[in-house]
């Protein structure tokens, strides 16, 4: 889990418009899988974060490890929006789940001053249930009161758009494409103020109207003194939105700088 800001923080330094205040502390994190090795199924992800929750550490028959985050350490502070950029499988969504508290560290720690919240385009809903109680869930589980979902519960509605083309909020969350699913998860999530709002991909589904303004509602969190992370494979959306980038391969952080200074790098090697 994710530990308060420890003693030996850095202390705040000054920025253009004040002290620059740490949100998040990764100090040398690692986080290993221990998988099946004869089993590469579905369901082994499954089994690794059982193994991972109970601290196995021992070495079972057929077992191997998968080094999924390897010695990053980073400090991020209040008010930037931090995009996350890597190839497929560089550890990207395994580190904003070790900073939510999801998945323990197997060396290193992680430091949070508030708390770190996740969204991601699986996140749990219920399908059974339509959109107007998940929104109403979903705002309390986020630790909104039930007037604090109330008032915002139309803008969360209008926010997402799946009202535009018919009265989609009130059937079931399994009659909803991926897409209109995603929509209704990131409005729930953006109603709320943040200490620490962590994104992962929300930003790829709908339309570039509906992307507007998710980077829009991006900045207004920024400007409410949280911290923002996204992961996204859209360049465009990490320039549009973040002021820094953490660029990983294969578990480790190979960069960390200005937005620009990063993704030019990114895209000279990768020539994505």
């Amino acid at each position: 889990m994710a530990d308060e800001t420890p003693q030996n923080a850095p202390e705040p330094t000054a920025g253009p418009i004040g002290p620059r205040v740490p949100t998040v502390i990764a100090d040398d994190v690692h986080v290993v899988y221990r998988v099946n090795g004869g089993g590469g199924g579905r369901g082994s992800a499954t089994a690794a974060l059982s193994r991972i929750l109970r601290r196995d550490k021992g070495r079972s028959r057929g077992m191997r490890e998968v080094h999924a985050v390897r010695g990053v350490t980073f400090t991020a502070y209040r008010g930037e929006a931090i995009g996350l950029i890597g190839t497929n499988g560089s550890g990207k969504s395994t580190l904003l789940r070790a900073i939510a508290g999801l998945l323990p560290t197997e060396k290193g720690r992680v430091y949070t001053d508030g708390q770190p919240s996740l969204l991601g385009v699986n996140a749990a809903l219920m399908g059974d249930l339509t959109g107007e109680r998940n929104v109403i869930l979903g705002g309390l589980a986020m630790g909104m009161s039930r007037e604090e979902v109330k008032s915002r519960y139309q803008d969360i509605v209008d926010f997402s758009g799946i009202n535009e083309k018919g009265d989609f909020i009130t059937l079931p969350m399994r009659t909803y494409s991926s897409g209109m699913g995603a929509r209704l998860r990131f409005a729930i999530a953006a109603a709320k103020q943040h200490d620490v709002l962590m994104i992962d991909e929300a930003l790829a589904t709908g339309d570039r109207k509906f992307q507007i303004r998710s980077e829009q509602r991006i900045r207004e969190l920024r400007k409410e003194a949280g911290t923002v992370f996204l992961v996204s494979h859209s360049n465009k959306s990490i320039r549009d939105t973040c002021d820094r980038v953490l660029w990983l391969e294969k578990g480790e952080l190979l960069m960390d700088g200005p937005t620009d200074e990063v993704l030019k790098a990114y895209e000279k090697e990768t020539g994505k």
